[in-house]
């Protein structure tokens, strides 16, 4: 029994897919005693699980707490690191969690979500189900700024060469401790620097290890930020909580000074594939026991060497040989699709993947006669070992199945006693069975064929048929899609030439309203620029343009500056009209350019154009140029008075 804190979770109303907010029904599983919650949020499941940081969080259906992948990865990231999300029903193909309760004892009501909460949390205690792993044991650490540098000032690089340095001490501090870490466990890593001015931009280190246990903790200061992520599957994985059975397996061994070691499953998956140097037989012992029993130990060479019968009689298995030693090309063409580094991995590789072919039409007719729900491992395990496919099932399943060359053996067993005569004839019999079996099987292969090649020359009819009728149809298709093709383009160019129209129609009946103003001496045109920035004084020039004379409204005067007022000036304005205050920058360059800059003038627009009385215009100006007269004259008093005073001191330090 788990001895932490359990969370049995189902869903009480709502649905993680819908827009509304879900509700569950929450049962704590702590010291044998169950405390239930109800009608609770995920946020509050959330602050919950921070809170008391339980062992497992248990469902009966993961996709009850997300609607999808990555809403359950979100999920995940924001759970303490000693949690696991539990799926107690199993990993691909569920079971109802009604009959696992049922199986372990636990009453419950399925109707009721406290109850069906209470029996995931309980399960999970008695280690029931398959944690959710949605992360490699790979982590991503990331050290870089905190803060963007922006465009700057003068002390722009002084500033760049500051954060960059420290982001190059944080990331030399992480490197040590992660050495330290490595040098301590065995988990390599690795790190990927880009440099920038006085430092690094950002460092990248990949962790083999999951995220827990390495000693490096997210933070971040004013200029170094350090993130820490997993790094995602592709898909789910679903692992038992309860450690599987120990696997059969087919050993390819390549012996010699450099040993080559290639380890299959009965289903000709690749469990192991590497090759060592001076490696004892006790070593290679305890690498091939690690991954399962061996059934058959393979060797792709004739006679079998010594070192290999040596292996195959630690474990008791069954020895495979090719018969004559295979050639380089065969073996080229076994190990390829798995891929290896050296000679040594191909021959092993090749001597595994030979002994597996032998056996794979076997292999199949166990899945085929093999009774649903048992254990086809141990039964093929069984047939290596000697026995016939009826035998292997009736030693797994305890149920016997008839055949024809039992009634033989028994009878040929007690025939004579002696020990040699009794070996003869049990390989007589299991050569026998196979025959038959063989037999069966190239009888149902000739079959399937036959029908394959009727059905073949069926479909070829048909696409024959099908040809000729639809050649016609698919050019007649083609030349329907270019048509309606070029339709849409040029109703689309039609209806781009209409709108341009159009807006050119406003803009000369704009033009002409102003105009008219402007004849009659009603409206003098002025020229709106939307911001005191280059961008819109260059986009109004070059739409509206701006020439000597003109008066320009600026819109929104904010943030311009000399450079900005130096453009208008340089095209000769006559006066700056604006809304609000200006900068003191751009008004002393104005000033100083003699441009007037009016403020409180009534203007009238029509949408982008804007007209002034031409009489408000004049007064405005005028009261600009006294009062510009005036400055200026003060200036120049100023001036005077300073250079009036630097005189008198010059004096009293001669006279000094």
């Amino acid at each position: 029994m788990q001895s932490g804190i359990i969370y049995g979770i189902d869903i009480a109303k709502g649905s993680s897919k819908a827009q509304q907010i879900p509700k569950y029904a929450v049962a704590i599983l702590k010291d044998g005693q169950i405390q239930r919650c109800s009608m609770v949020s995920k946020i509050r499941i959330l602050k919950m699980v921070h809170q008391d940081k339980p062992d497992y969080i248990a469902v009966d259906n993961i996709f009850e707490l997300a609607s999808d992948k990555n809403e359950l990865i979100r999920f995940l990231n924001k759970l303490p690191d000693s949690t696991r999300l539990i799926q107690v029903t199993g990993g691909l193909h569920q079971q109802p969690l009604q009959k696992l309760a049922q199986e372990y004892g636990i009453s419950m009501n399925q109707f009721s979500p406290g109850d069906e909460a209470e029996a995931c949390a309980r399960l999970a205690a008695m280690k029931v189900g398959c944690e959710v792993s949605l992360f490699e044991d790979i982590t991503k650490i990331k050290v870089s700024r905190a803060r963007s540098l922006g465009r700057g000032g003068w002390s722009q690089n002084r500033y760049r060469r500051k954060v960059h340095g420290a982001v190059k001490e944080k990331s030399r501090q992480i490197e040590q401790i992660l050495r330290k870490f490595s040098k301590d466990t065995g988990i390599t890593f690795t790190l990927k620097s880009i440099e920038g001015f006085g430092g690094y931009v950002r460092t990248e280190f990949i962790v083999n290890c999951s995220r827990e246990k390495i000693p490096v903790h997210t933070s971040v200061n004013a200029d170094v930020q350090v993130s820490i992520r997993c790094v995602e599957r592709d898909k789910i994985k679903y692992i038992p909580l309860m450690p599987s059975k120990r696997k059969y397996t087919i050993v390819g061994i390549d012996p010699g000074t450099t040993v080559g070691i290639a380890i299959l499953s009965l289903n000709g998956e690749l469990l192991f594939s590497k090759s060592f140097r001076g490696m004892s037989h006790d070593e290679i012992v305890k690498l091939i026991s690690d991954y399962g029993k061996p059934a058959i130990v393979a060797t792709d060479v004739y006679p079998t060497p010594a070192a290999v019968e040596k292996i195959r009689r630690s474990f008791k298995a069954v020895l495979g040989t090719p018969g004559t030693e295979l050639r380089a090309e065969e073996k080229i063409a076994m190990a390829k699709p798995f891929g290896y580094s050296n000679d040594h991995e191909r021959d092993s590789l090749a001597a595994a993947i030979n002994v597996y072919r032998n056996y794979k039409n076997i292999f199949s007719r166990i899945e085929k006669k093999a009774p649903t729900f048992s254990d086809l491992e141990l039964i093929k395990y069984h047939v290596i070992n000697g026995d016939s496919i009826e035998e292997a099932i009736e030693k797994v399943t305890s149920v016997s199945v008839p055949s024809r060359t039992e009634t033989v053996s028994s009878t040929v067993e007690y025939i004579d006693n002696d020990e040699q005569t009794r070996r003869l004839q049990e390989q007589l019999r299991q050569k026998t069975s196979l025959i038959h079996e063989l037999r069966e099987y190239v009888k149902e292969l000739k079959e399937a064929i036959s029908e394959k090649d009727e059905c073949i020359k069926d479909l070829e009819d048909r696409i024959s048929k099908l040809k000729k009728a639809e050649s016609l149809e698919l050019r007649k298709q083609k030349e329907i899609l270019i048509r309606d093709k070029e339709i849409s383009r040029l109703k689309l160019e039609l209806k781009k030439s209409k709108q341009a129209l159009q807006n050119s129609r406003h803009h000369i009946k704009k033009l002409k309203q102003i105009r008219k103003k402007e004849i009659k001496g009603e409206g003098l045109p002025v020229k709106v620029v939307t911001s005191f920035t280059k961008e819109a004084i260059q986009q109004t020039m070059e739409i509206y343009g701006i020439k000597k004379g003109d008066v320009v409204l600026l819109e929104d005067a904010s943030g311009g500056g000399a450079g900005t007022a130096t453009m208008l000036m340089e095209a000769g304005i006559k006066a700056v009209i604006v809304k609000d205050d200006i900068s003191h920058v751009a008004s002393e360059a104005f000033f100083h350019g003699n441009v007037p800059v009016l403020k409180n003038i009534e203007v009238q627009r029509f949408d982008d154009f804007a007209t002034v009385n031409p009489k408000d215009l004049e007064e405005a100006i005028a009261s600009w140029e006294e009062e510009a007269k005036r400055k200026r004259q003060e200036q120049k008093h100023q001036y005077l008075t300073s250079l009036l005073e630097e005189y008198r001191s010059e004096r009293r330090r001669g006279l000094a």
